[in-house]
C-alpha cells in the first residue's frame, strides 16, 4: 500500500484526491491546505484527515510514501525540496517550477536525496492524444509536416488570483501551452527554434485576458502553430497533424472528435474519412496509477522530470520571443543558460 500526503485542496487537488480513492493500492494519508474549509471538505470527501500546514501533517502522519504537490506553481519547488529532505517521493503538478533554473534545482535535490520526482503532463495520458501519436508512428499519414494545435477557456480564477500574477504563474505560455509543447516534442523531437506573440490584459469588467500564438521548428523538419487562449467561454483542446499521405484531426468540442483522412496513393482518388472516437477514460487517474506503478516497481515513467524541464524551456523561449519580437533558438537559449 502506498500512502500519499496531498498537498492542497483546491482544483487539481481535489482532481487528484478523487483519482487516488479510486486506486485500490493507495491510501490518501491526508489532506493538507492552509484554508482550514478547503481541507475540511476534501478530507470528508475521501474519508481522511485534514491538516493545515505541511509540518502539522508530517509530524503527526507516519509512513509516508509519496508527496503530491498540488499547489500554486511557485510553490512547487519549495515543498519538493521539503519533500526530498524527508526521503518522500514527490510527485508535482505541471509546470514542474516556475523557471527552467528552479526546475533543474528540483531534479537535482531530488536526485541528491535518491528520490523519485514526477511531473503532471497529463495530456500524455489522454487516450485521444496516445491514438493520434500511434497514428503518426505506424505511418498512415507519411511524414508529418504541419501541425496546428488549439487549447484554453476563461482565464482562471484561484486563491489569490496568483494566475493573474505573472511571477507566480508564468502565465499562459508556460501555464497552458506547456502542455503542447510537451506533447508536441514527445512526438517530434526537440525543438529547433521558437517565436512566438501574446496579448495580456484587462476586459471591460477588469477581468484577465490573455491569449497567445506559438511557432515551433522542430530539428526533424516539422513545424508546429500553437494557439493559446484565456479569453474565451468553455474550455477545448484540438490538433491537426498533416502530413505526406494524410491528415489527423482531433477537435475536443465536437461530437466526433477525432477523425484520420487518407489520401489514396492512385492519382484522382477521394480522401477516405475514419471516423474515430476513443473510448473516454479518466486520464488524471490513469496518470496517477502510472506514478505510483512506478515507486512501487522501480520503472521509469512514461514522462519523466526531465520532460517537464525540457517543456519549461520550449515556455522560456516563447516567452523570451514575446519580450523582444525576435525568434529564438533552443541552442541560443542553452547558451545564455550556461553562462
Amino acid at each position: 500500500m502506498i500512502r500519499v500526503l496531498l498537498l492542497g485542496a483546491g482544483t487539481m487537488g481535489t482532481v487528484h484526491a478523487e483519482a487516488y480513492s479510486s486506486l485500490d493500492n493507495v491510501e490518501i494519508a491526508g489532506i493538507v491546505d492552509i484554508r482550514k474549509e478547503h481541507a475540511d471538505q476534501l478530507a470528508a470527501k475521501v474519508g481522511t484527515s485534514p491538516f493545515y500546514s505541511y509540518e502539522e501533517a508530517l509530524e503527526q502522519l507516519e509512513d509516508v510514501d509519496v508527496i503530491d504537490i498540488c499547489l500554486p506553481t511557485y510553490l512547487h519547488k519549495e515543498y519538493a525540496m521539503k519533500a526530498a529532505d524527508q526521503a518522500k517521493n514527490v510527485i508535482c503538478e505541471k509546470p514542474l517550477a516556475r523557471s527552467s533554473e528552479e526546475a533543474r534545482e528540483m531534479i537535482d535535490y531530488c536526485k541528491k536525496h535518491e528520490v523519485r520526482l514526477f511531473v503532471g503532463h497529463v495530456v500524455r495520458f489522454f487516450q485521444e492524444y496516445n491514438s493520434i501519436k500511434a497514428t503518426i508512428e505506424a505511418g498512415k499519414i507519411g511524414k508529418p509536416a504541419v501541425v496546428r494545435t488549439t487549447r484554453g477557456g476563461t482565464f482562471p480564477k484561484a486563491w489569490q488570483n496568483w494566475y493573474g500574477d505573472f511571477e507566480k504563474s508564468g502565465g499562459l505560455i508556460l501555464d497552458l501551452l506547456l502542455h503542447d509543447f510537451d506533447y508536441l516534442r514527445s512526438c517530434f523531437g526537440e525543438v529547433e527554434r521558437v517565436f512566438a506573440k501574446k496579448i495580456a490584459r484587462k476586459d471591460a469588467d477588469e477581468l484577465s485576458i490573455d491569449y497567445a500564438l506559438v511557432t515551433l521548428r522542430f530539428k526533424s523538419g516539422v513545424l508546429a502553430h500553437l494557439e493559446g487562449t484565456w479569453a474565451h467561454q468553455g474550455f477545448s483542446s484540438g490538433i491537426e497533424v498533416a502530413g505526406t499521405e494524410g491528415i489527423i484531426d482531433y477537435n475536443s468540442a465536437k461530437n466526433s472528435p477525432l477523425k484520420h483522412v487518407s489520401r489514396e496513393k492512385e492519382a484522382g482518388s477521394a480522401g477516405v474519412e475514419v471516423p474515430e472516437s476513443p473510448l473516454a477514460s479518466n486520464p488524471y487517474r490513469e496518470e496517477l496509477k502510472h506514478f505510483i506503478a512506478c515507486i512501487s516497481d522501480g520503472s521509469e515513467p512514461l514522462v519523466t522530470a526531465e520532460d517537464g524541464y525540457q517543456a519549461i524551456q520550449i515556455a522560456k523561449a516563447a516567452q523570451q520571443s514575446c519580450d523582444t519580437g525576435k525568434p529564438v533558438t533552443m541552442k541560443e537559449l542553452m547558451e545564455v543558460d550556461a553562462r
